[in-house]
């Protein structure tokens, strides 16, 4: 066995130092982490008639999805729409917004994610009509092929995701 010179440490006191010095590191690092700011969870805020029930239960579908809601009831919806800049031709029962951009009809809760995590260039999402299938037009069983379209700021669409459309394998 080797001997160690004078003023040298052994590599047990050299591993016990870098165990500590990590341990300071972690340590000091938790003040910052708990008075970080929480990032503030976006609210859906929902426009929908107070007599009509498919809005109501695509309301409970985006909670049931752990989306915060906040409804008002209006039978103003159409002038929300307006203010939204909501081309008529993608209209639907109810108007909502979050993040800044609007949302449409009866738009699936996991497109509405898809929109806030990519952040595109566009004023928001639309299911236009009332297809059955779609959250909140359940009816059964049935379920007709719908589209949740992406309106860009001329107004224009695209399609952003199909929905209950038919395996062809």
């Amino acid at each position: 066995m080797k001997k160690l010179q004078a003023g040298t440490k052994n590599p047990q006191e050299l591993q016990m130092i870098d165990r500590r010095t990590m341990l300071a590191l972690v340590l000091s690092a938790i003040p910052v982490v708990a008075c970080a700011k929480p990032v503030k969870a976006e609210i859906l805020t929902v426009y929908k008639s107070p007599q009509c029930g498919c809005c109501g239960a695509w309301v409970e579908h985006v909670k049931a999805s752990g989306l915060q809601v906040r409804v008002v009831e209006t039978d103003r919806v159409a002038e929300k729409a307006d203010q939204l800049r909501v081309p008529e031709k993608f209209r639907s029962c109810h108007t909502a917004e979050i993040g800044g951009y609007f949302i449409e009809g009866h738009v699936p809760a996991e497109d509405i994610r898809k929109l806030l995590r990519e952040r595109p260039q566009a004023l928001g999402l639309s299911v236009p009509g009332m297809p059955i299938g779609s959250p909140g037009m359940e009816q059964g069983g049935r379920r007709e092929t719908f589209n949740t379209v992406l309106v860009d700021r001329t107004g224009a669409g695209k399609i952003f995701h199909r929905h209950n459309v038919a395996s062809t394998l």
